[in-house]
């Protein structure tokens, strides 16, 4: 009796409809690989938040199935879950040299020691339960960076994870065009691919023309030089390396994450520098300004990163002062314009002069364009084709991209976030979804911020907060002390005493209106003085603050 074919599942957990939170689940019977495990950064209506996770629920319910996690490369994204991934699951992780030290660091960090981490390199063809899988080399702007071609029961998915097409990469590591045209010609039942720059036409810049950019800017640079970058886009932090080697600057490192970043790529041999140029941020002061390039974390003007500390005269050991050079070597990711704009503002008030991409080129994408993407597609060639990588808008316009080749709209998929896409040889539909979302970390905690927490801080960051204190005698009810009003963030209380009289005026009346009604259980007596205080102030001053009645109960007989 032939053996029952089961249908192969697509579960994207993150990276649909968003930028950043990559993760993907591949399932076929009782097998799950999970390609990356990235977190985003929040939005300005996270108040608060530090990162956001993918929800794993799936994954925990479904444990003893996974195989694996393969990660396509280094940057957050893709792999800034995995530490509170591992707590959870404790399954082996696969990734290239680059990453996986990347990847020990942030466990290091999380105190975590027994994670599994198996090394593989572009080219490798393994295993992980029915799937075989092949690392294809790709360009990006951090090196060591694969897409993965994973061989199922039913057909080939091909993975691009984050590339572009650079045919003068920093590291001469041109992206395997040829490989991906012979996984193409052996047929491809599913494509995913980046989305990021679809917007885009034409080709992504090579990486080496910022080099050129950065030695033209240092040469004529007689002042201090300020560079902001991500941590992780090794290839430009060697291009600010090579710049100042050349123009005869020594080079400090300011951020927590640039440190552990150049450490490890310094060791792992992705960074080349010599003997002496790498100092510590404590000798900027002994040095001439010429002789000096800061690295820099804040290139999305974090409110905690140096630069931003910089700028803010917060920073322990750097100051701006006039006539620094700042050079901005990133694009704001959507969402973070706003704060990188008024990081560039302040800067530009210490009379400092800033370089970022607006002015100047001193930034390329790691990411595919248009044209880039024709190819990657023409390539592979595949039957169906799912856009990952990129919000809802770019989905749809890699999909449209699809259908300008040739592919018929009904073989794309624009997905959400936990939908279960099932595919077989001939079809590819939805069927359903599982549990997904957001996982909001704050400090140490976990999951423990949800939306009725971020309600409160919106309405406290807005509005403010009123106390109102009372004492009562225990088993009669009646008022001993206050009504006491505290007002934090709401009105200046010197300036509006009428109105706080006014305020304990109602919170009295709605107390003699819990006496008549014979209204005794605490939650109600509060209930009844927020409602009255509330209908008051919004009535007087159209303002909605936070209210919080605290009751004491003083026993007068003890």
């Amino acid at each position: 009796m032939a053996e029952k074919k089961h249908k192969l599942k697509v579960i994207p957990l993150g990276g649909l409809g968003e930028i950043g939170k990559n993760t993907t689940v591949i399932e076929y019977n009782n097998n799950i690989i999970i390609i990356d495990c990235g977190m985003a950064f929040p939005g300005d209506e996270m108040l608060g938040i530090d990162i956001v996770i993918p929800d794993i629920t799936y994954l925990i319910k479904n444990k003893e199935k996974i195989k694996g996690i393969i990660l396509t490369h280094g940057h957050e994204d893709h792999i800034g879950s995995i530490p509170y991934f591992l707590r959870k699951l404790n399954i082996p992780i696969y990734g290239t040299k680059l990453t996986l030290g990347l990847v020990e660091n942030k466990l290091l960090e999380h105190k975590i020691e027994d994670a599994s981490l198996n090394q593989i390199k572009a080219g490798d063809t393994f295993k992980l339960g029915c799937f075989k899988i092949t690392a294809v080399r790709v360009n990006h702007s951090i090196p060591d960076a694969v897409a993965y071609a994973i061989e199922t029961p039913i057909g080939t998915i091909v993975h691009t994870g984050d590339f572009k097409i650079d045919y003068t990469p920093i590291n001469e590591e041109v992206i395997d065009l040829g490989k991906f045209a012979d996984i193409g010609r052996k047929g491809v039942l599913l494509a995913m691919s980046d989305s990021t720059n679809v917007e885009r036409p034409g080709f992504t810049e090579s990486e080496k023309t910022i080099g050129q950019k950065f030695m033209d800017v240092f040469k004529n640079c007689d002042s201090r030089i300020i560079v902001a970058s991500f941590a992780s886009n090794i290839h430009r932090l060697q291009q600010v390396i090579d710049a100042a080697v050349a123009n005869k600057r020594k080079v400090a490192i300011s951020g927590r994450s640039m440190i552990n970043a150049i450490r490890v790529s310094l060791d792992l041999g992705y960074l080349n520098a010599p003997e002496g140029t790498i100092i510590n941020v404590n000798e900027v002061k002994s040095l001439k300004d010429d002789e000096i390039v800061i690295l820099t974390t804040g290139s999305q003007g974090e409110p905690m990163s140096a630069l931003t500390r910089m700028a803010n005269n917060d920073h322990r050991k750097i100051q701006i002062k006039p006539g620094d050079l700042v050079i901005i070597s990133a694009n704001p990711i959507p969402g973070n314009e706003i704060t990188v704009s008024n990081v560039i503002n302040t800067l530009y008030e210490k009379g400092a002069r800033v370089l970022y991409d607006a002015l100047t080129q001193v930034h390329v994408s790691g990411h595919a364009r248009r044209d880039e993407l024709k190819l990657m597609l023409s390539l592979l060639k595949p039957k169906f084709f799912i856009p990952v990588h990129g919000e809802y808008r770019h989905l749809v316009q890699h999909a449209n991209l699809a259908n300008e080749l040739g592919m018929p709209m009904e073989n794309t998929m624009i997905g959400n976030n936990g939908d279960v896409i099932e595919l077989t040889s001939k079809s590819m539909v939805k069927n359903g979804t599982v549990t997904s979302g957001n996982i909001l970390v704050d400090g140490l905690g976990v999951g423990d911020v949800g939306n009725i927490v971020l309600r409160d801080r919106k309405l406290l960051s807005e509005n403010g907060l009123i106390i109102v204190v009372l004492s009562t005698e225990r088993g009669r009810g009646r008022v001993l002390a206050g009504p006491e009003i505290v007002s934090r963030g709401f009105v200046y209380v010197r300036e509006n005493i009428d109105l706080i009289e006014e305020s304990k005026t109602v919170v009295r009346k709605a107390l003699e209106k819990c006496e008549d009604t014979n209204v005794k259980e605490w939650n109600n007596i509060k209930m009844i003085i927020k409602d009255s205080l509330s209908s008051f102030i919004y009535d007087k001053i159209k303002r909605s603050p936070m209210i919080l009645p605290i009751i004491v109960e003083v026993d007068l007989e003890s």
